[in-house]
């Protein structure tokens, strides 16, 4: 299959990038990549005036759009030899993040060097893996590098989306349906389970057990250890709750 996946998985990332923009607030949006630097020419399709200024963006049409991906990350992530979902998982996360560190994340998970390049021991060890233990565990290093970004805050739950559906799409293409519905599952009861320990957190403290320690701190101390603990369970009920609707979408379509 992974020699024709070019089209289906460039389909799934255009979903996610959007039309043509052309706000001035953003500095993709100018051909010097800073904000009122260079000529405002937009972004289209995830195609921005910064990392092409000799383009006319808003002119662009599917075909070019199309060889843009091709050349610049369908062909890095050696996409027509890695396996069905993989390809997809490592060329959506090299679009969003960049190939080399979508690379690294995917050698890492495979277990071989680190150098952010695709080659054929990389190519070989995705072959002889698991492919759905591989797109689980390089969408999960995928997050991990998305909630280290100080604006996770502002992004993360469009961003947690996106990589939910990703999955999802990935897995997929080489899941039956039972196995898609039983990811869903899985993932449905990690949501409920990390939101159960938030509502513990937030409504009955951390815990009796730890009471104790608690006593005589300043309000702002325990308000940022009950934070510290309940924020990371909230984040991870999100994540699990949109990698539930997003596989349990998936197995119906299977």
């Amino acid at each position: 299959m992974a020699k024709g996946n070019f089209a289906p998985a460039l389909a799934d990332v255009l979903v996610h990038e959007g039309g043509y923009t052309a706000d001035p607030r953003d500095p993709g949006n100018w051909t010097g990549g800073k904000r009122g630097a260079g000529v405002l020419k937009g972004t289209k399709k995830g195609i921005s005036a910064a990392a092409f200024p000799h383009l006319d963006i808003k002119a662009l049409n599917d075909n070019q759009i199309a060889e843009i991906y091709r050349a610049r990350y369908w062909v890095k992530i050696r996409g027509d030899e890695l396996p069905a979902g993989v390809d997809l998982s490592t060329f959506d996360y090299g679009v969003n993040s960049g190939v080399s560190r979508s690379a690294k994340d995917l050698q890492r998970v495979l277990q071989v060097a680190v150098d952010g390049i695709v080659g054929p021991a990389t190519i070989l060890a995705a072959k002889s893996a698991d492919p759905r233990a591989t797109i689980k565990a390089h969408c999960g290093r995928r997050m991990s590098f998305l909630k280290s970004l100080a604006i996770w805050n502002t992004f993360g739950k469009g961003w947690s989306r996106r990589v939910a559906n990703v999955e999802a799409k990935a897995l997929s293409w080489v899941s039956s349906k039972a196995q898609l519905e039983a990811d869903a599952k899985a993932a449905r009861d990690k949501a409920v389970a990390q939101g159960s320990g938030a509502a513990v957190g937030t409504g009955g403290g951390i815990g009796v057990d730890q009471a104790p320690d608690l006593a005589g701190l300043p309000v702002w101390v325990i308000v940022a250890i009950v934070a510290a603990v309940v924020i990371p369970l909230v984040i991870r009920t999100i994540v699990n709750a949109q990698r539930a609707q997003a596989l349990a979408s998936v197995a119906k379509e299977a």
